[in-house]
């Protein structure tokens, strides 16, 4: 192969290679425009039990399990069940005492000595249906029911048949479901955009079903390794199917307004400072310019300050486009 043809293929090779650079990285550009757009914020949380729906049964007397209904974690209970039925030697003699006294006021009528017989019985969390019965059937019974004071499931349960108990021990922790909380990590940069945001969307892999959640607190304290705050929603929950544990996307936004807005491909950040390439007045000229932003969702940048609408800057290759200004001294 002669000289000149070896020669002649270097150069068609070398042209051929500096056009496909150059197509890899064709200036794009775009005009910054005024557009009618939600603030957004897309992040992640958990299922949390509602803390004021937590109910401790804690008897007020001593006593021994006589028989457990309520007698596996997680079962679920309705407000009025019978979950434990007991022996208290305290409670039988209230018991008898009401009863002894209901049989000497009748020939001894006292509303008074009746009324604190059966305050002794009261204050001690007896049903009244079971004090009731007492004065219906005249006779006592050496148990007592203690029940639910609330619909939903047993978080806690230290007692099992025959066990022994005393009084202010918690015996069932009962958890209502109807509502719940979210709680959502929310990063410092993101509380600007927070104050505006008003619609708060639940989404489960579980479900296709988006829940609704209202913002109840943000809580004032910071976690510095991750840089965030936490923030809780509360979510109505009656079919249950938000279970604590479970791992949601949140999405939440505000509501549409008009604002100046760039593509965030055609921003960059450089020394805590936002900066655009200016189309300048020939072509293949772009110059580096300091603008004012703020997130408007992950695609989107607000533009404050540096920018009119109708604007024409780079969209892209912005990594060559810093390289050559910082070459050029443009910074």
């Amino acid at each position: 192969m002669n000289y000149l043809l070896i020669l002649s293929i270097f150069f068609t090779l070398t042209q051929a290679k500096e056009k496909t650079v150059e197509q890899q990285f064709s200036v794009q550009t775009v005009k910054v425009k005024q557009l009618n757009r939600a603030k957004s914020i897309k992040n992640y949380g958990f299922v949390k039990v509602d803390e004021s729906r937590v109910y401790d049964v804690s008897p007020r007397f001593g006593g021994y399990a006589e028989f457990l209904y309520a007698n596996s974690l997680y079962q679920k209970v309705k407000k009025g069940d019978t979950l434990v039925k007991v022996y208290s030697p305290e409670v039988l003699k209230a018991k008898e005492d009401y009863l002894n006294t209901i049989n000497y006021t009748k020939s001894r009528p006292n509303k008074t000595m009746l009324k604190s017989a059966k305050e002794k019985l009261e204050l001690l969390n007896i049903s009244q249906t079971e004090i009731n019965m007492i004065k219906l059937k005249h006779k006592t019974s050496p148990f007592t029911d203690i029940i639910s004071p609330v619909d939903g499931y047993i978080f806690e349960k230290p007692l099992n048949n025959n066990s022994a108990f005393s009084a202010k021990n918690v015996i069932f922790k009962i958890v209502n479901l109807d509502k719940v909380w979210i709680e959502v990590k929310i990063h410092q940069d993101q509380l600007k955009t927070l104050k505006s945001i008003d619609s708060f969307n639940i989404i489960t892999s579980a479900y296709t079903k988006t829940f609704k959640a209202k913002k109840v607190q943000l809580y004032p304290q910071l976690d510095p390794k991750e840089e965030s705050f936490t923030l809780r929603l509360e979510v109505q929950n009656q079919n249950h199917l938000l279970i604590p544990g479970m791992y949601t996307t949140v999405k939440m936004s505000s509501k549409e307004k008009s604002y100046l807005t760039l593509p965030s491909t055609a921003v960059i950040r450089k020394n805590g400072k936002f900066y655009v390439f200016s189309v300048g007045e020939y072509e293949g000229e772009y110059e580096p310019h300091e603008i004012t932003v703020e997130p408007l969702n992950p695609n989107i940048y607000i533009v404050k300050d540096g920018l009119n609408s109708g604007d024409e800057v780079v969209n892209n290759a912005l990594f060559m486009m810093d390289s050559d200004a910082q070459i050029n001294g443009l910074y």
